[in-house]
Parts: structure tokens; C-alpha cells; sequence
């Protein structure tokens, strides 16, 4: 069996948070789009899976860049992929 470890502990990892739904309203009205049209990613995502996240959630992701500085993605949990 290997060894259990933290995905969200390696440095390579960029900061993942769940979004309070208070969060995601003031998001979505500022980029004026609906959540649906947020880009995706899955339930059993390394990350997604490390916060317990569901189905409906909204994880923020903050990537550093030396040249770009800091950096917000956001992606709307899904159980599994559809229409592709």
C-alpha cells in the first residue's frame, strides 16, 4: 500500500479554498455570467478531494507568478464531466 500524503502541502500545489456563497454571488455579478459558465473541475480532482468539496461549490485558486504576480481561477465543482 503507499504511503497517504497531503497534495495540498507540496509546493507546487497553488492555494485552493471552497467559496462562501456570499463570495460566489459577488463573483458572479462581477463578471456578469451565471455558474454554470464558470470552467470546471471534478469531484475526485487531488485537491477537490483534500477539501472535501461538493458538487455545486466554487473552489478559488491563487497562483503566484513572478512575472504576472498573484492570480485568482476559479472552477465549479462537477461530479463528472458532461457534454464532452
Amino acid at each position: 500500500m503507499m504511503p497517504q500524503f497531503n497534495v495540498m502541502e507540496n509546493y507546487l500545489v497553488p492555494r485552493h479554498s471552497i467559496m462562501s456563497e456570499e463570495e460566489v454571488d459577488e463573483l458572479l455579478k462581477e463578471y456578469g455570467i451565471v455558474k454554470g459558465k464558470l470552467p470546471l473541475i471534478l469531484m475526485a480532482d487531488p485537491c477537490a478531494k483534500a477539501l472535501a468539496a461538493q458538487p455545486g461549490q466554487v473552489i478559488k485558486i491563487e497562483r503566484e507568478s513572478p512575472t504576472a504576480g498573484a492570480s485568482n481561477y476559479y472552477r465549479l465543482v462537477v461530479e463528472e464531466k458532461t457534454g464532452l
